[in-house]
């Protein structure tokens, strides 16, 4: 049965390592969605130590956008999980590769990357969905530290943050990673909801 599982947690939380735990509980037939883009050495020792800690029958794709083509792919219909990690790292590489400039850039360049990258996501999703695969998205919770000084942290961190809640309601289960300890949000369409006077 198709169901969305949305981890989110902030940097070094234990948040891909719980999201590969579930996807081991679910199937041995998980393909893996790894967005990250090597760009320097600290980046090639996070991708080194990921892979080390997944199973080796895991299928990998590496890719962060076409997630329509994902159908086309013999991994992808072989499995029954699809696991991505990470939407922070994904629209990381949406800014990078836009070339904009974000210090100069007008507001509505921003608005027109930002629905790309959700079209993207939602993308995923509805191939899962239309394929019958349970699907595990991990994300940074960008929102909780330090407001950024500069356009394009500002840019990234509302970017995420308007992701994040859009990808909260179309799940189904939701964990938050604190500190290595997992605390659930949301199970099967119930979450807390605003209070009516709020």
């Amino acid at each position: 049965m198709m169901s969305v599982i949305f981890v989110i947690g902030g940097a070094r939380s234990g948040k891909s390592t719980f999201a590969e735990l579930k996807a081991k509980e679910y199937s041995e037939n998980v393909l893996y969605i790894a967005t990250a883009a090597v760009t320097d050495q600290a980046m090639a020792d996070r991708v080194k130590k990921h892979k080390e800690q997944r199973p080796s029958s895991w299928k990998t794709l590496e890719m962060h956008f076409d997630f329509k083509t994902l159908i086309n792919k013999a991994e992808f219909r072989q499995s029954e999980v699809v696991l991505l990690d990470c939407i922070t790292t994904m629209i990381g590489n949406f800014m990078v590769e836009s070339k904009l400039h974000f210090d100069t850039c007008s507001v509505e360049d921003v608005n027109e990357l930002e629905n790309e990258i959700t079209e993207e996501v939602f993308s995923l999703i509805n191939v899962c969905n239309n394929n019958n695969k349970k699907l595990i998205i991990v994300s940074n919770e960008t929102g909780m530290g330090v407001v950024p000084s500069y356009y394009m942290g500002n840019y990234f961190r509302d970017i995420s943050g308007r992701i994040n809640n859009k990808i909260c309601l179309q799940a189904d289960h939701m964990y938050f990673i604190f500190s290595g300890i997992p605390i659930k949000l949301k199970h099967k369409g119930e979450m807390v909801k605003w209070p009516q006077d709020f």
